[in-house]
């Protein structure tokens, strides 16, 4: 499920630094059409007032005390019909628990210092449904974390990728560098719709629950190589 575009996008911040909780409420308070919805302390207080507020995105923290953000993130994205929508939250762009946070579900990341208005563009990315896959970021994190993980006893490469057709396998490898629907459509001289489709199918075929999901699988599979083109 995603925002369907009527009434303001629900936001809830689970940050254990108070600071950064009022930061982002008076930043995004301020933006039109999102409303902070509430403010968690860690990892267990955003899974409980999720549950009760119901919000579209929640800004998650990773490194919090108790429960951090990356098992929070696994239970608030584990239903197959929930509807929210977790934007992690990092000091570093290289953080080693943001690629476990991906793969626990979450829709993308963001860095605390970004502006007001990348904040606000990244919820409203995330709310709609889409992947936040910045490819000067989060392209970069996933390929340094797939490297360190390539020792790790991998399924071949055919058996992880179904029954992909060659046209999904390359907008799949196109995902995995970060372009967006609209370049790849560029890239394969298709429409942008055409290009949906074939993300739709993907996710369908593999189990993945979105663009970054597919992005990682890629990555994991050796379907495209860290540092690779």
């Amino acid at each position: 499920m995603t925002h369907d575009g009527t009434g303001d996008i629900r936001v809830l911040i689970a940050d254990d630094q108070v600071m950064v909780r009022q930061g982002f409420t008076v930043l995004l308070n301020a933006e039109p059409g999102i409303t902070v919805v509430g403010q968690a302390v860690d990892g267990a207080d955003a899974i409980a007032q999720a549950a009760e507020l119901a919000p579209d995105v929640v800004l998650m923290d990773i490194r919090m005390p108790g429960t951090g953000g990356i098992e929070a993130t696994r239970v608030l994205t584990a239903p197959a019909d929930s509807g929210v929508k977790v934007l992690v939250l990092t000091t570093f762009d290289l953080d080693e628990y943001v690629y476990e946070a991906l793969r626990a579900g979450a829709a993308g990341f963001l860095l605390k210092d970004a502006s007001a208005e990348e904040l606000a563009d990244a919820v409203r990315v995330v709310a709609r449904g889409d992947a936040l896959l910045a490819p000067h970021v989060t392209k970069r994190l996933i390929a340094e974390f797939s490297r360190l993980s390539a020792a790790v006893p991998r399924a071949p490469l055919m058996d992880r990728l179904g029954a992909l057709t060659e046209r999904e396998t390359e907008v799949l490898t196109l995902i995995a560098h970060g372009l967006s629907n609209a370049e790849i459509a560029a890239r394969l001289v298709v429409a942008e719709q055409t290009v949906k489709t074939y993300v739709s199918r993907i996710l369908t075929k593999l189990s993945l629950r979105d663009r970054t999901q597919a992005a990682v699988h890629a990555y994991e599979t050796g379907l495209v190589r860290p540092g690779g083109r």
